[in-house]
């Protein structure tokens, strides 16, 4: 389990930090490029030939990147995240749930509310994981590319099954251990991992 969580975690830290240095590095290019025309205007108005040379070399250098495909790239990475990202807020207990009613109850009335709560949560998630899974074959089989990447598509959608399986996993494992133990995961919003709290 502690290899899965490891994996889980890395994954989910890979792909949000490059979809950060794809935006990043897609709006910068954005920005050079109209700095460039910005200097390629000011030095033909200003007769700078030094000025209107460097625009127009940069302009030249930043035009044969193409950075079209970062948006789409983008999307998955979020997409994908987003589907791990689920598991990971179950194994932990940060997803968010109406629990007014369920805490107002002593604790042995509690108890068959939340494994209902849990082995739905597990049942639905299987349910999509099982679609998700039948919808990657079918397109696997056909020749769907992404517009810009030319991914297949079958790649990008492999986040549902995957990812929908995970949580479904993450739910039983949840649910087993509070018919065992009477424990569920609980995350303290307050707590910044790295920083100790200062004692007086």
């Amino acid at each position: 389990m502690r290899l899965l969580d490891r994996l889980e975690e890395i994954l989910i830290s890979f792909l949000i930090a490059a979809a950060t240095a794809i935006i990043f590095l897609a709006v910068l290019h954005r920005y050079s490029i109209g700095w460039a025309a910005s200097l390629i205007s000011w030095g033909r108005a200003n007769e700078s030939a030094t000025a209107f040379e460097l625009g127009k070399s940069i302009f030249g250098v930043l035009r044969n990147i193409n950075l079209t495909w970062a948006q789409e790239l983008t999307i998955y990475l979020f997409v994908w995240m987003a589907k791990f990202g689920a598991a990971y807020g179950v194994r932990t207990g940060i997803h968010v749930g109406v629990d007014v009613v369920i805490e107002r109850l002593s604790a042995e009335r509690r108890r068959p509310f939340i494994l209902f709560g849990l082995l739905s949560g597990a049942f639905f998630t299987f349910i999509v994981g099982s679609l998700g899974a039948r919808f990657v074959w079918e397109i696997a089989h056909t020749d769907q590319v992404s517009p810009d990447l030319e991914l297949p598509m079958w790649i990008v959608y492999l986040a549902v099954p995957l990812g929908s399986f995970l949580m479904c996993f993450r739910f039983l494992q949840v649910a087993f251990a509070y018919a065992r133990g009477g424990e569920l995961p609980h995350h303290d919003h307050g707590h910044v991992e790295g920083v100790e709290e200062a004692r007086p």
